[in-house]
């Protein structure tokens, strides 16, 4: 399954396998592609609890049903189910069985660097091997910023959370207070989504006015439910183990004394890093620091051949249903550049 031989040249190598490149995955094996795909390391699906937002998957008893689906060798290694809903590793894994069920192939390393200057494109993996491929389809997604705090790590998917979208709604959130940290448009949008669910939003910034646009800085300074504590940075994550996040400790940015807040959420919205470090700046990229797409709607990126989905080339949705949406997209893009180059 590893061929590694600089002579054998894959139709299309997948690079990512969260909800983008299972999907582009399956839609290229049923369409008569055998796609080899890198799993590389654990993206942010795999490292979300309960998901509520992802079509087909209502709540009830989902143990059954994820026993009879994913192998038992592979389920054995998932965290065990908790809660009503499929779980991001669950999610993660189901997409994973239903694309290898229709022929994919994979590996379970991570691309370190790729020669895409030109055909067949040259891919080096953390194993050490070198494969070629007629296309690519980069789907590597996005990591969240975090602040680096060893409280926040403790309690990360316990209460810290870097998606106010994927888990506001949860009811560990819900009617409670939450904070926010960050003073930008991602931290402002954070802020007015929680404050539909939250009893209390506390919005934490560092300076003493926001960087957000007017408009969005609006939304929060006339929102009742949110409350803007200025000049402060997060010096610790409060909490337990029965209970996960409990409080907050801030900082002043301006020789003030600490201050402790008691929430239950606290949520980071400083921002995502694509995941492009290992194109060595070959791809044209968005000032946002996405693989840049030109032509609207496609997947294609400034190189004939290669294509981008999910996160890694989306700075605003960010969500496993629209990444998803886009590795069906490049699929079938890649499918196309395949039969118009006489490759399939």
């Amino acid at each position: 399954m590893t061929e590694t031989s600089e002579t054998t040249v894959r139709k299309l190598v997948i690079i990512g396998a969260g909800p983008a490149g299972w999907t582009a995955a399956l839609y290229a094996s049923r369409a008569g592609v055998v796609p080899l795909v890198f799993e590389g390391e654990m993206g942010q699906l795999a490292q979300t609890t309960g998901i509520e937002n992802y079509p087909g998957f209502p709540s009830g008893a989902l143990e059954e049903y994820l026993t009879s689906a994913i192998d038992p060798d592979r389920l054995m290694l998932l965290p065990p189910h908790e809660g009503d809903h499929v779980t991001g590793p669950e999610l993660v894994e189901l997409m994973r069985a239903q694309a290898l069920a229709a022929g994919a192939e994979v590996i379970t390393e991570s691309i370190q660097s790729v020669d895409l200057n030109s055909t067949p494109f040259v891919l080096n993996d953390s194993a050490g091997n070198t494969f070629r491929a007629s296309a690519v389809i980069v789907a590597t997604g996005a990591s969240a910023r975090y602040l680096g705090l060893a409280s926040e790590e403790r309690f990360k998917n316990r209460g810290v959370s870097a998606c106010a979208v994927c888990d506001g709604a949860l009811p560990r959130f819900r009617d409670k207070p939450v904070c926010v940290i960050g003073g930008g448009d991602a931290a402002v949008e954070e802020a007015v989504y929680l404050a539909r669910f939250a009893s209390k939003v506390y919005l934490v910034h560092r300076r003493d006015t926001l960087r957000a646009s007017a408009a969005a800085a609006s939304r929060v300074l006339h929102n009742p439910k949110i409350e803007i504590l200025w000049n402060r940075v997060p010096l610790e994550v409060l909490g337990d183990d029965a209970s996960g996040v409990t409080g907050a400790v801030l900082k002043s940015t301006v020789g003030e004394e600490p201050i402790t807040i008691a929430v239950t959420g606290f949520f980071l919205g400083i921002g995502h890093q694509p995941n492009v470090g290992f194109l060595g700046g070959q791809l044209k990229l968005t000032s946002s620091g996405t693989i840049e797409r030109p032509i609207p709607f496609q997947t294609k990126t400034s190189i004939p051949g290669v294509f981008a989905a999910g996160d890694v080339a989306d700075d605003h949705y960010r969500q496993a249903v629209i990444a998803a949406a886009s590795g069906a997209m490049a699929a079938l893009d890649a499918q196309q550049y395949l039969v118009s180059t006489g490759l399939l």
